[in-house]
């Protein structure tokens, strides 16, 4: 069936109801628009905020090479000011143990009159050149810390733990922190999470054996004494006093024990 021609003088006869359809359209369009700028300032809003929070590049803590894992190994490097404080001539020979312990030991060596080693528990396949010189030359050991660290008794005025602790159970942890306090002749730091921290990702749990576990401060404190360890109240006191005055506010719990008599 074949389309009937437009009639030219109903076309422009048309012409008024047409103009009256195009005037309701635009009343109409107002509220659309209106509606329109609701949503996309919504959506400004909600991205204003994500980027503050550190979704979209805003300020973000520190983290290590894994994204999320917060790193108690960092920290010891941010304390060291104040340890020098707190333990004066002990800071002069220090083993260091934990992940990323190159960059601790780095860190200590340039310290004026400091000695360093360190105990790497972990793989370290991707570690760089630097890391690899030290292990090469001896100041560096990489070692399951969950049998006797290769230590005298005493050989270290201080010795300083982060991380891995967090990744023992109790069954090794029994045995372990113990060792610590053996090799350590003025004491032990241990820098551990707090409850709550982001710790390691799944990935993690082939590199560390486990998830890791956080232990609250009381736990920490019954697990002292269970295994005949003091907490050095002296040090914690100058600690945190050194803090104060440097501003120095810890991400981590640190303890400081008592080495073995």
């Amino acid at each position: 069936m074949s389309r009937r021609p437009v009639n030219p003088s109903r076309r422009y006869g048309d012409a008024g109801a047409g103009a009256a359809l195009f005037s309701q359209s635009k009343s109409r369009s107002p509220p659309f628009l209106f509606i329109v700028l609701i949503v996309l300032g919504a959506l400004l809003i909600v991205a204003y905020f994500h980027r503050g929070s550190g979704g979209f590049g805003g300020r973000r803590e520190p983290v290590t090479r894994v994204e999320g894992d917060f790193s108690c190994t960092y920290e010891v490097q941010r304390a060291i000011p104040v340890l020098k404080k707190a333990y004066g001539d002990s800071m002069h020979k220090v083993l260091h143990v934990g992940p990323d312990t190159c960059s601790v030991v780095s860190n200590l060596l340039k310290e004026d009159e400091t000695e360093a080693w360190g105990v790497e528990p972990y793989d370290i396949e991707d570690a760089d050149t630097n890391c690899k010189g030290l292990v090469r030359n001896g100041i560096v050991r990489v070692s399951d810390i969950k049998f006797p660290l290769p230590y005298r008794p005493k050989s270290f005025p201080l010795v300083i733990v982060s991380d891995t602790l967090d990744y023992l159970s109790p069954r090794y942890l029994n045995k372990t922190l113990p060792d610590l306090a053996r090799v350590s002749a003025d004491g032990v730091v241990l820098f551990t999470g707090f409850p709550g921290q982001r710790k390691a990702k799944n990935a993690d749990v082939s590199k560390y054996g486990r998830a890791a576990k956080l232990r609250s401060s009381s736990w920490w404190a019954r697990f002292f004494v269970q295994t005949s360890l003091e907490e050095n109240e002296v040090v914690t006191k100058k600690f945190r006093q050194a803090a104060e005055k440097n501003s120095y506010n810890p991400s981590c719990q640190i303890f400081h024990l008592r080495s073995y008599n």
